[in-house]
């Protein structure tokens, strides 16, 4: 088995690689951060489209449709019921403001799912708490010698426990 940066587990490694090793790892996080911010981001344009979509074709479904309907529909229901022609009229018109009030209805909750999203607000408080845990991070004590140099053992176990 070996650490990240290629040396053997329980070698003595110097602070210049432990330093390396560091480093590289924050920035495997904070590229895999990024990637995940632009997941979300994506997914979040997608449903926006989706709900500018529904709301484009409900508006296209009423204006496109309405003259045809409404004097399909209408005389229709006059063929059916002997009724007064206004009456008709307005019964048809009536049920295309009831279609494209459905289809309004789908592209708000398709916005309120785009807008719910909150992918980069997540990924972007992830990183802060990494910032503050790489902050108040203190390196372990390492007892000395009497001329003030480390004691060779606790350095290994140090390296020992942090592999």
């Amino acid at each position: 088995m070996s650490a990240p940066d290629g040396s053997p587990v329980g070698a003595e490694r110097s602070i210049g690689q432990l330093f390396a090793s560091a480093t590289t790892e924050m920035s495997a996080l904070v590229h895999d951060e990024i990637a995940l911010a632009k997941a979300q981001l994506k997914q979040d344009v997608k449903r926006g489209a989706t709900s500018g979509g529904a709301f484009t074709v409900a508006g296209a479904v009423l204006v496109f449709s309405l003259p045809m309907l409404n004097f399909a529909l209408a005389y229709g229901i006059r063929t059916w019921t002997d009724w007064n022609l206004a009456i008709c009229f307005l019964l048809s018109f009536a049920a295309n403001v009831l279609l494209a009030l459905v289809l309004a209805l789908i592209g708000v909750v398709f916005a309120k799912k785009a807008k719910k999203g909150k992918g980069p607000q997540k990924v972007a408080a992830s990183m802060k708490q990494s910032a503050g845990v790489l902050q108040n991070a203190k390196p372990h004590p390492r007892p000395e010698l009497g001329d003030g140099v480390p004691d060779a053992r606790a350095i290994e176990a140090v390296a020992r426990s942090s592999s």
